[in-house]
C-alpha cells in the first residue's frame, strides 16, 4: 500500500490486517503480471518479424508455432492478472464492509452509508474505509471522555 508513516496508529492496524488477507494473492498477481508482458512483448515481436520480414521456409513453421504458444501463454497470464486482480478487491471490499458491520462505536445509520459508499465507489474504496476509521476513533475517544 506504500507509505504508511504519516497514518495515525489504528488506520495503519486496519491497513496491515487488510494487507496480511490479500498479500498472498497480490504476489501471485505480481509474478504473473512479470511474466505476462515480457512474454507477449517477444512473441509479438518475433512473430511479425517472421511473417513479414523473413523469407518462407519450412523450418520456420516451428518458430512460428513456439513464439505462438508463448504468446498465447502472455495472454492467458494476463487474462489471469485482471480475474485476480478483480478478486483481490472483492477480498478487500468483503474485509473492510466486515470490519465496518462490526463496530460496536459508529451507528448503523452510519455503517450502512459507509457501506453503500463503498459499494458505490470501489475504485475510492480504501477512502471510505480511512474515513470510516477516523469517525470511529473519534467516537470513541468522545465516549471516553
Amino acid at each position: 500500500m506504500g507509505s504508511m508513516t504519516n497514518l495515525p496508529p489504528f488506520i495503519k492496524r486496519e491497513i496491515e490486517q487488510l494487507e496480511k488477507i490479500v498479500s498472498p494473492l497480490a504476489k501471485k498477481v505480481s509474478k504473473y503480471a512479470l511474466f505476462s508482458f515480457p512474454l507477449i512483448t517477444v512473441s509479438l515481436f518475433n512473430l511479425f518479424f517472421l511473417l513479414f520480414y523473413i523469407p518462407n521456409s519450412q523450418n520456420m513453421i516451428f518458430s512460428i508455432v513456439l513464439y505462438a504458444v508463448l504468446g498465447a501463454l502472455g495472454f492467458a497470464l494476463l487474462k489471469e492478472v485482471r480475474a485476480q486482480k478483480k478478486e483481490i478487491q472483492k477480498m478487500s471490499t468483503d474485509y473492510i464492509i466486515d470490519r465496518i458491520n462490526k463496530s460496536d462505536i459508529t451507528s448503523d445509520s452510519r455503517k450502512q452509508e459507509y457501506i453503500k459508499r463503498i459499494q458505490q465507489q470501489p475504485l475510492v474504496t480504501i477512502n471510505h474505509f480511512v474515513e470510516f476509521l477516523v469517525e470511529e476513533d473519534q467516537r470513541a475517544s468522545r465516549l471516553e471522555d
